[in-house]
């Protein structure tokens, strides 16, 4: 079997680190107010359920990316 490129392996990691950071704002979603120190939606969370619908965009595409990649190097494999 052929190797994989690079490309697999930073698309897989982002995909990982989004899901991460979805799931610890989903636990925690006062940390952007401790990290900061701001609190830009008034303490309504409707920043937070935006950030988590972006990290979970975001990790859905890049492991769709990574998938590719990963099934364009079996068929390599298999040629």
């Amino acid at each position: 079997m052929r190797r994989v490129r690079a490309t697999f392996w930073v698309e897989a990691v982002l995909a990982a680190a989004c899901v991460i950071m979805a799931i610890v704002t989903l636990i925690s979603r006062e940390w952007i107010e401790a990290v900061f120190g701001v609190d830009p939606d008034g303490g309504s969370g409707a920043l937070e359920w935006l950030i988590v619908g972006a990290l979970a965009a975001a990790a859905v595409a890049a492991g769709l990316l990574a998938r590719r990649e990963w099934l364009r190097t079996r068929a390599l494999a298999t040629t």
